[in-house]
């Protein structure tokens, strides 16, 4: 009797530990960023070509890892010539850093989550954090999805994105700190 005892709580033990893995659903998904430009207003831009994969295993993603990936020539801010300049040495150089990488865990405090891991930018990896909203799961055309909002601040020359100049009435053409703003629409995976 002991041992069908032990070999059903070694079941049950497994069953709660199972491991689920959620895809990007790239058309409902975005990563964006927003910038200080001239010190008066703000530049726009988003990653067009990215990646997400999340493992979980519990029912409300606490714990979850999470990796992250988006290729840096990918770059769009509807301006041909900034988009040259962002992927060029001055900020990304997309040809020798051609992706921008994040591995960390979802992190559940209270009744909110919090996203902790490490981000490499130009090789150049730092501890980062980001607020989380997560907008549950619903059950929708034969499969289940997941909706989250990340967001959350760094600056960029910490990463090696150096380019600056001077205005001339003080200030800085781009502004340091970078807003990271992503909307994410994940596939539980069959």
């Amino acid at each position: 009797m002991k041992k069908i005892t032990f070999l059903f709580a070694m079941v049950v033990a497994v069953a709660a530990s199972a491991q689920t893995n959620w895809g990007l659903d790239k058309g409902h998904s975005s990563v964006g960023f927003s910038v200080a430009h001239m010190v008066v207003s703000e530049t726009t831009g988003n990653f067009k070509d990215f990646d997400v994969k999340v493992s979980s295993t519990s029912d409300d993603f606490n714990g979850a890892n999470v990796e992250f990936t988006a290729k840096t020539a990918s770059v769009f801010t509807d301006n041909e010539k900034r988009d040259g300049h962002l992927k060029s040495d001055d900020f990304f150089n997309a040809e020798k850093f051609p992706e921008m990488k994040f591995k960390g865990t979802l992190v559940k405090q209270g009744s909110k989550y919090v996203l902790k891991g490490d981000l490499t930018i130009r090789d150049v990896t730092k501890a980062v954090s980001f607020d989380v909203t997560y907008g549950g799961k619903v059950k929708a055309f034969g499969g289940e999805k997941a909706g989250f909002k990340f967001s959350g601040k760094l600056n960029r020359q910490d990463y090696g994105l150096k380019f600056n100049k001077a205005l001339e009435g003080g200030g800085l053409i781009v502004g340091d700190e970078v807003e990271i703003i992503c909307k994410i629409e994940l596939n539980k995976a069959a």
